[in-house]
């Protein structure tokens, strides 16, 4: 809808922060149902539905954050390839530190 209906050549204060908000939402939502595929899958875990989606939906968020503000730095053209490898490593290591 964001891509489709509004122009950000037209409308750039609403265009810009609705796309950066739309693709936040989508990758969050697509990744924690990809992690609780991925953690159902590993047999070492013997954690109920609720552990795993709280945890599935926790990784979701922090793969959101991360791809956002990834896809923020290529806009303002600050964007290189080890500022990428540093966001994700960053979004790695509060996982790593949540998750103890």
């Amino acid at each position: 809808m964001v891509l489709l209906r509004v122009s950000p050549l037209t409308a750039p204060a609403q265009a810009i922060p609705a796309f950066f908000l739309s693709f936040f939402l989508t990758v969050s939502t697509v990744g924690a149902l990809c992690f609780i595929g991925i953690w159902r899958m590993v047999p070492t875990h013997m954690w109920d539905m609720g552990k795993l989606t709280s945890i599935s939906l926790r990784q979701g968020i922090l793969l959101g954050i991360s791809l956002t503000v990834i896809v923020l730095f290529h806009q303002l053209n600050l964007l290189n390839w080890w500022i990428g490898v540093l966001i994700v490593a960053v979004s790695v290591l509060v996982e790593v530190a949540l998750d103890h």
